[in-house]
């Protein structure tokens, strides 16, 4: 029985790997993908589903735990961002090789723009370096339905399937006619085959050979698969090849300005049927391939004499095809003369703000403590949204999730070998230091790297949709599970020196870096750790701010030092020049803690205005 509703992309996805019998499905957060994993629980409820859904601690723990369910036949999924695939690579290669024996899908969501993330690196790029088999929908829709294709495709054909939904499908939605019927589960049967399985070196080759001649088949299926591949000739000698969300973009060009070119849709853009491109190009006089982010497409071209694209420059090398890009670039391609408009009267818009942290959060009591006790260090930072800590002037660095302490240790190393000692401190979350900071910290140990670790822990993953951290002991289905200690981690590493306080308490944080930082420069001394911990005021308000302490500036104690605008960064706070300090108690959390900043004391607790929105200076 169908079912229509509308339903955003990651919403149609969650459906497809309920519906088409999915049983354990695994996930870590990361926008654009974050939504998928808590509309699978949803999903198993109302179809009655008996599936095991979790976050995992990271992707490459996810990845693992839902192919192992597939080597016992279950079908399985694992769900992350495009820069992810990166954490994950290592079994994913490998599973390439080995295969599956349940239908076993990764869903890989890609960034173009990029928007929040640190590359704009394309998941079918990698599905070719794996060698893995890769679907790119266009829409909701056929992100569902590409869903199910995907299982099917991986039990057919025994190998893991990429399902990579970009951005502009993940977070648009569509009315979409579902399916009801799960598939029935398949009992769990793991058949011992070392040869494949824990396959040595020479079996490999083989396994390599096996993977080849699957990929050849695949390629030769899915060129005929309408699902997959569509071809529409159109007006004259100039076609378009089209991959993902630019289908849809090149059609509704074509609607609104009266002209068809021929076009030729890739939905399985790895492997692809070389005839199948080969014929299309030979139709035409010219070909214009458009794809984001990579010339995943265009590579695999063997005559690309009349092609155009990113390799030439006729389709910009990197961000996203926006509209006004795809404008662009077709009509240059085409020959058409840009369509007459109007300038329409843009509204004055007051300049944009800087993104920031959110009045109320501990981490900018953290990144102030830091800076007042360790002035003069460097500021190693990490993924999260306490990478805002840069407008603080607190985070010099930024590279990938848990590298943060890595490269604390790489500095404080560069100038010991001057002979200089540079304070070094690294800031990690609590989520990132489980899913990448355990090792690098047990490194520091080991080396006797002398650098500061400051945790920040509020208690849940915030920057991606507050899903829960493990030290928090909740499960993604809200259940109870395990916490995992912060401190007893940072302790089963061999740091010698850990200190927990609540950043809130700005003079004890202080105090409590400041000993650490003498800690790393004793001669016994090491690493040290301090764990900065309160909860996230957005995710836990009433533990957030357990008390509200409205404030008031007092101009005449104000000496504009402005430390509470730069230093602090409090979006509440607004620099208004030679007037001073205003309050914006609109968006004021009354924390308190910019009286704990200011130091000439004009900022000072007081009744609040009776009219919240009163600004007051």
């Amino acid at each position: 029985m169908a079912d229509e509703r509308v339903m955003l992309g990651n919403e149609a996805i969650a459906w497809g790997l309920v519906e088409s019998g999915g049983e354990v499905i695994t996930s870590y957060p990361g926008t654009p993908s974050s939504e998928i994993l808590p509309a699978v629980i949803e999903y198993r409820r109302e179809l009655g589903a008996k599936v095991v859904a979790e976050w995992s601690v990271n992707e490459m723990v996810a990845f693992q735990v839902a192919l192992g369910a597939a080597y016992a036949g279950k079908r399985s999924a694992t769900i992350m961002k495009q820069v992810g695939l990166n954490v994950a690579a290592d079994a994913l290669l490998s599973s390439a090789y080995t295969g599956c024996r349940g239908g076993f899908v990764i869903v890989s969501a890609d960034d173009p723009g990029p928007y929040s993330s640190q590359t704009e690196q394309d998941s079918r790029f990698f599905a070719m370096f794996a060698k893995v088999p890769v679907l790119d929908p266009a829409t909701p829709a056929e992100a569902y339905a590409y869903t199910r294709l995907a299982f099917e495709l991986s039990e057919r054909f025994q190998i893991p399937v990429i399902l990579r939904p970009s951005l502009r499908v993940c977070h648009s939605r569509q009315t979409i006619a579902l399916g009801r019927e799960t598939r029935t589960s398949q009992p769990a049967d793991f058949k011992k085959d070392p040869n494949r399985w824990a396959a040595t070196p020479k079996f490999r080759l083989q396994l390599h050979r096996e993977l080849n001649e699957k990929l050849t088949a695949i390629a030769r299926e899915t060129a005929v698969l309408e699902a997959f591949t569509r071809f529409r000739d159109g007006d004259g000698r100039r076609g378009v090849i089209a991959g993902g969300v630019l289908r849809g973009m090149v059609e509704d060009w074509a609607a609104s300005h009266g002209f068809r070119p021929p076009l030729l849709h890739i939905g399985v853009p790895f492997p692809i049927e070389p005839s199948l491109l080969a014929d299309f190009t030979g139709r035409y006089d010219a070909v214009l391939v458009l794809e984001e982010t990579a010339p995943v497409i265009e590579q695999q071209l063997a005559d690309r004499r009349t092609v155009s694209g990113r390799l030439n420059g006729a389709v910009p090398a990197e961000g996203e095809i926006s509209g006004e890009v795809l404008e662009g670039v077709l009509g240059r391609f085409l020959g058409l003369e840009p369509p007459a408009r109007e300038a329409a009267a843009l509204p004055e818009l007051p300049p944009p703000r800087k993104p920031a942290l959110c009045p109320g959060c501990p981490h900018r009591n953290s990144f102030h403590a830091l800076r007042r006790a360790m002035p003069k260090a460097i500021y190693a930072g990490d993924i999260g949204c306490y990478t805002l800590g840069i407008n603080m002037k607190a985070v010099d660095t930024v590279l990938v999730m848990g590298a943060s302490i890595g490269l604390a240790m790489g500095l404080h190393q560069a100038y010991a070998l001057d002979g200089q000692n540079m304070p070094v401190a690294a800031t990690i979350g609590d989520s990132t230091f489980f899913h990448s900071g355990l090792p690098q910290l047990a490194n520091a140990v080991y080396n006797n790297h002398r650098v500061v670790v400051v945790i920040l822990d509020n208690f849940v993953t915030a920057m991606t949709g507050m899903q829960p951290a493990i030290s928090a002991g909740r499960k993604a289905d809200d259940t109870t599970g395990q916490p995992i200690s912060i401190e007893s981690a940072v302790r089963g590493c061999g740091v010698r020196h850990i200190r927990a306080v609540d950043p809130y308490l700005m003079p004890e944080a202080i105090q409590a870096l400041r000993e650490a930082y003498a800690f790393t420069q004793q001669a016994d001394g090491g690493p040290a750790v301090v764990i900065m911990q309160h909860a996230c005021v957005l995710n836990d308000p009433a533990a957030g701010i357990a008390r509200k302490v409205p404030i008031e500036w007092v101009e005449e104690k104000c000496t504009r030092c402005k430390i509470c605008v730069r230093n602090f960064n409090c979006p509440a706070l607004v620099d208004e020049g030679k007037a001073g300090i205003r309050v914006d108690y609109r968006i004021c959390a009354e924390c308190g803690q910019c009286v704990n900043v200011c130091p000439s004391g004009a900022l000072i607790a007081r009744v609040a205005p009776e009219d919240p929105c009163n600004n007051k200076s």
